[in-house]
């Protein structure tokens, strides 16, 4: 059927509407990290700056309260560890599912899968810290890192078990007539298989990790030279100067976009095949 012409011109109208939306934060924050602090609050109307200046950077980079190198450095640790977690357990968690055998298999499944409808939120966070206080680790960034081990995300291994059972069974067979282990059989031919719905789970969790806020914020209380980015830049509105720090906040929020922007040009040719592909089946 042929689509008519108004028709287009309404789907490409909202589109760009939409576009703008999404968008305009995003550019506001970016060009309003170039303005200086004077301008940001006698005209936080005004968009693009009328001077470009990179002195809101220069400062961020010598401030010894606002260490935005050490910061990007905790954070991208934390990121990159979290992200590493979250493949291995999704990847390995979906492929037992999808192929493993095992009694109760349907139940542990179901059991699995309602944790995605109970949201306990912040309600963890006390459990979190007798558990660490019991095997005698201190509440730091490498104490949230414990705890995200442990961690297991049911929506990713959902999508990695969906994407498993797309895969032809018939490989798995002929790798076993060739002595090919359970085990064998997932690192030699799933997992390179894997690499679409893997680049989607892992911009997922890298977006999340990087701008992941509350558990970073209350694990580095008492060291706060184990901050992430995200956290010290917030913290800077509860500052003494907070009036006079808006121009760091929006450097530093302009630093820590980069990343996640990398990230998804990066695997953006995989992301919404991978996306698609873990939810073809249920």
């Amino acid at each position: 059927m042929k689509t008519s012409k108004a028709y287009m011109i309404y789907i490409y109208t909202v589109l760009i509407i939409m576009l703008i939306i999404t968008i305009f934060p995003l550019i506001y924050t970016v060009a309003s990290s170039f303005k200086t602090n004077s301008e940001i609050m006698a005209h936080p109307d005004r968009i693009f700056p009328r001077e470009f200046t990179f002195d809101n950077y220069i400062a961020a980079y010598n401030s010894g309260d606002f260490n935005i190198l050490r910061m990007l450095w905790n954070s991208t640790l934390y990121t990159l560890i979290c992200v590493a977690i979250t493949l291995i357990t999704s990847s390995m968690g979906g492929y037992v599912f999808a192929r493993g055998e095992f009694p109760g298999k349907k139940l542990v499944f179901a059991v699995f899968s309602s944790l995605m409808f109970i949201a306990l939120g912040s309600i963890t966070v006390y459990p979190m810290f007798e558990i660490l206080n019991f095997i005698g680790v201190s509440r730091s960034l490498w104490g949230l890192i414990l705890v995200k081990i442990f961690g297991i995300s049911i929506i990713n291994i959902y999508l990695v078990r969906s994407y498993v059972r797309t895969l032809p069974a018939s490989m798995d067979e002929a790798a076993q007539l060739d002595g090919c282990s359970f085990i064998g059989i997932f690192f030699k031919i799933i997992a390179p298989l894997l690499k679409p719905i893997l680049a989607t789970i892992g911009i997922l969790a890298f977006q999340q990790s990087w701008n992941d806020y509350l558990l970073p914020t209350i694990f580095t209380l008492t060291t706060p030279s184990q901050r992430t980015l995200i956290v010290g830049v917030v913290a800077l509105k509860t500052s003494g100067e907070a009036a006079s720090s808006w121009n760091l906040m929006l450097a530093g929020t302009t630093v820590a976009l980069v990343p996640v922007l990398v990230a998804y040009t990066i695997g953006n040719k995989y992301f919404i095949s991978g996306l698609m592909g873990g939810a073809i089946k249920g």
